[in-house]
């Protein structure tokens, strides 16, 4: 799992040197035919990504996105008019039973069909009507780290594809970005010793890092068996902050932008309840770290837009390094396989 954590700035330059020229022919494509909507279908991980790729793509272009839930399809049998939709399946070994199905059945009643996948030869490769490959190399640890972000930066090229405010000189930072976030390894390493007894937790985030929240939390849960729960900071407030008490461990994403207003109010009010609260921020955010009983500072100052893939960097990190100080083994985390087939 670290191996591949580091791995990721390589990964993300060669998905984005080895797909623009094919999202130039899809971006001329779909300008010809514009989407009326765009479905997005996936499973773990990859729907976490999903998430961030609803919030990227409406934010940016305006199109809404719909989150699938694959079951109205392969159980219940319902018949869906996607006639002017466009259905993306996000995979990472592009063999998820259910994925495939939702994809297959989606084309037949008139979607126009994308797989994001890591495996160029999956069934999902040969489903889709066009392909972004996410040039991640063969990924063997069990819980997915490159593969997510590689999906998110593909969703990054969806987005501008369909004409989204999106710069690719800007995405051309991201390897280096992420390179920044890794030098944060030793540190976050000893942070980690201080929670080896962790036994649950609570993940806030919001607006385009809410879907880090769940990654996050579905890394401690699968890596190091801390029950997780995962929340945007907004519905936080509505209630489940009651169950927080003193020293309750909280962490929370809190980048720059139009959600630091709101999660600076969620962050002041765990304060008073004298939570454990560990935040991912940006260097100079003094509102943070008078909040903050930890800090986990980005080395650089990042444009909001950007911020989802090297924010979950340490999140990533922190949860490899928590399962070697519980004396896990995150590479074989019980009962899980790097395949799982639903219908």
């Amino acid at each position: 799992m670290l191996e591949e954590i580091r791995e990721q700035p390589s990964a993300l330059a060669r998905t984005l040197a080895g797909e623009l020229r094919g999202v130039e022919k899809f971006k001329k494509l779909v300008e010809r035919t514009r989407p009326r909507l765009v479905v997005l279908v996936a499973r773990g991980t990859s729907d976490n990504a999903a998430l961030f790729g609803r919030y990227l793509v409406e934010i940016t272009t305006g199109i809404p996105v719909s989150l699938a839930a694959p079951s109205v399809e392969t159980l219940y049998g319902a018949r869906m008019d996607y006639r002017g939709a466009l259905v993306v399946a996000i995979s990472q070994s592009g063999e998820s039973t259910d994925i495939n199905v939702f994809l297959e059945r989606a084309r037949r009643q008139g979607a126009l069909t994308l797989g994001i996948t890591n495996e160029r030869a999956s069934a999902l490769a040969r489903l889709a009507d066009h392909v972004f490959l996410v040039r991640a190399g063969k990924e063997r640890s069990v819980a997915a780290t490159k593969t997510y972000t590689g999906q998110m930066l593909a969703l990054y090229l969806l987005a501008y594809a369909l004409g989204g405010a999106i710069r690719i000189d800007d995405l051309h930072r991201l390897p280096e970005l992420v390179a920044g976030a890794l030098r944060l390894e030793a540190q976050i390493g000893e942070l980690a010793e201080r929670y080896r007894y962790m036994r649950w937790a609570v993940v806030v985030g919001r607006g385009l890092v809410y879907a880090n929240a769940f990654e996050f939390a579905l890394k401690l849960m699968e890596t190091c068996y801390v029950v997780a729960e995962r929340f945007s900071s907004a519905d936080f407030l509505h209630g489940p902050i009651a169950l927080v008490e003193p020293s309750f461990p909280v962490f929370a994403f809190a980048p720059p932008g139009v959600t630091w207003k709101s999660m600076g109010e969620t962050l002041a009010k765990l304060e008073a309840l004298k939570a454990e609260i560990v935040a991912i921020s940006d260097p100079g955010n003094r509102e943070v770290e008078a909040c903050a009983t930890k800090l986990i500072r980005l080395p650089r100052r990042i444009k909001p837009l950007l911020t989802p893939i090297p924010y979950i960097v340490p999140a990533q990190l922190f949860a490899a390094c928590l399962a070697k100080e519980k004396g896990l083994d995150p590479d074989k985390p019980r009962t899980l396989s790097k395949v799982t087939l639903t219908l």
